[in-house]
């Protein structure tokens, strides 16, 4: 396992991504093949996280998953290796994709896809076994330092048994919400951009 003072994640060169995806906020639904795609085609580098996060000029992709169950959205408050996000409450759940992810796997899909399960394993105690996450856009914002190094790929599992979630101790006061009623907490930014896109 990766320690996190020294931990490599995956980046994208900011100057090679579609000037749309790295507006000053641009939230917005996308084709799952073409962000794929457009990942692949421009490639992706690992870089040390310390040196990622003061970086503006790359863009470290982040799997943001939203837990939604017919009116509901899963939140839970920030705690984890973030402290900038701290104390904010959050609908999505992820995490940086690292070397460990990519093993097994070759290209981008596979390796955000890898990452993205092992975050889920991570963050969750239980979950069923079909819960799939599925693509819905990308969520990008340069107005604060966390944003302006991040790119978020956001994904949805949408679920009719909200009780099957376990929540482990990184989801600090994990519970479902009535999806109205989300907007009234304390979020931070990615999440709010989230629902105006769900």
């Amino acid at each position: 396992m990766i320690k996190k003072n020294s931990e490599s994640v995956l980046c994208i060169k900011r100057v090679d991504l579609p000037k749309d995806w790295v507006g000053s906020r641009s939230a917005f639904k996308m084709d799952e093949h073409n962000f794929f795609s457009t990942c692949e085609a421009v490639g992706f580098c690992w870089v040390d996280r310390n040196e990622a996060e003061s970086d503006s000029s790359l863009k470290q992709v982040i799997p943001y998953i939203v837990l939604k169950s017919k009116d509901m959205i899963g939140v839970y408050k920030r705690k984890g290796s973030e402290k900038r996000l701290h104390d904010l409450y959050s609908i999505g759940i992820g995490g940086h994709i690292n070397p460990d992810d990519s093993v097994s796997y070759d290209s981008f899909r596979q390796i955000l896809n890898a990452g993205m399960i092992r975050e889920l394993d991570e963050e969750l105690l239980e979950r069923p076994s079909d819960a799939t996450p599925e693509f819905q856009g990308i969520i990008n914002e340069e107005l604060t330092d966390v944003g302006k190094v991040h790119l978020g790929a956001l994904f949805v599992i949408e679920t009719l048994f909200p009780e099957a979630f376990i929540p482990g101790e990184e989801l600090v006061e994990f519970h479902w919400m009535k999806k109205e009623k989300v907007p009234l907490l304390n979020l931070e930014l990615w999440s709010v951009m989230a629902l105006e896109i769900l």
